[in-house]
């Protein structure tokens, strides 16, 4: 197992868990000035490390992919969404690893451990509370896309107060597709599968949130690219520093 610095400058490797998470904190005390107290720092890398681990999926990407089938997560898909949460993933990211895709609901809150917020997704689907798509390659789970009404979104509670109210638009929140099958399409399927459905689910805007600023990196395109909405009729409503509100009606 493994753990790299938050900042990028300092990689641990090692068999046991305990000594790596300390070997972690003490690089931070000693290199960086951040406000994290310790238990939150050592929780941060205890995801990380077991992340290291369990996420073992391949990491390469292929040269070419079979056709895309997308099909919303109801109660008898909720293991292939764990199987891409639990494994495939983050297999090159595990700092994501505890992710789940939960942040969009919640906002920026302290870290927790990765099986409590996989079980509140879990609870969320099961509900209905949450939203989603997965993308199939050859029968298995390969990207997702969280679209859930804007009014479950804690992180974009701020968007657009004088706009569309929050329960009439589905927020396109993250895509997350396995290394395999990034850049093949999968990310412009589910948003189309989106569009498609949303006169059914009872909206009447489909809108999404891309960076204004990217680096390139395929972590930094999770919200998706800005050129991918704007070639379905998305039409920008607002700025926000980090991202667009980007939107149209369905």
């Amino acid at each position: 197992m493994w753990i790299e610095c938050f900042k990028e400058d300092a990689r641990f490797d090692g068999d046991d868990i305990e000594p790596l998470i300390e070997e972690l904190l003490a690089h931070v005390r000693t290199t960086h000035d951040v406000a994290y107290p310790d238990e939150e720092i050592r929780l941060w890398a205890r995801n990380f490390a077991e992340a290291s681990v369990r996420e073992d999926g391949p990491v390469d990407r292929l040269p070419s992919i079979g056709s895309i089938e997308v099909h919303p997560v109801t109660e008898d898909r909720i293991d292939d969404w764990l199987q891409l949460f639990d494994r495939d993933a983050f297999a090159d990211n595990p700092d994501w690893g505890s992710c789940y895709c939960l942040h969009p609901h919640t906002g920026d809150i302290p870290e927790r451990p990765w099986r409590d917020v996989r079980d509140d997704m879990i609870e969320r689907l099961r509900s209905g509370a949450t939203i989603g798509y997965l993308a199939y390659v050859d029968g298995r789970p390969a990207g997702w896309v969280n679209a859930s009404t804007r009014s479950t979104y804690a992180k974009y509670a701020d968007v657009d107060p004088h706009g569309p109210g929050p329960d009439t638009v589905v927020g396109v929140s993250c895509f997350t597709i396995a290394p395999p099958y990034r850049r093949h399409g999968v990310s412009t399927a589910l948003l189309e599968r989106v569009v498609a459905d949303g006169q059914a689910r009872g909206a009447r805007y489909v809108e999404g949130y891309p960076a204004r600023k990217v680096d390139g990196a395929d972590s930094a395109a999770f919200c998706g690219p800005r050129s991918m909405f704007d070639a379905r009729g998305f039409e920008p409503a607002e700025e926000h520093d980090r991202y667009t509100v980007v939107r149209r009606t369905v």
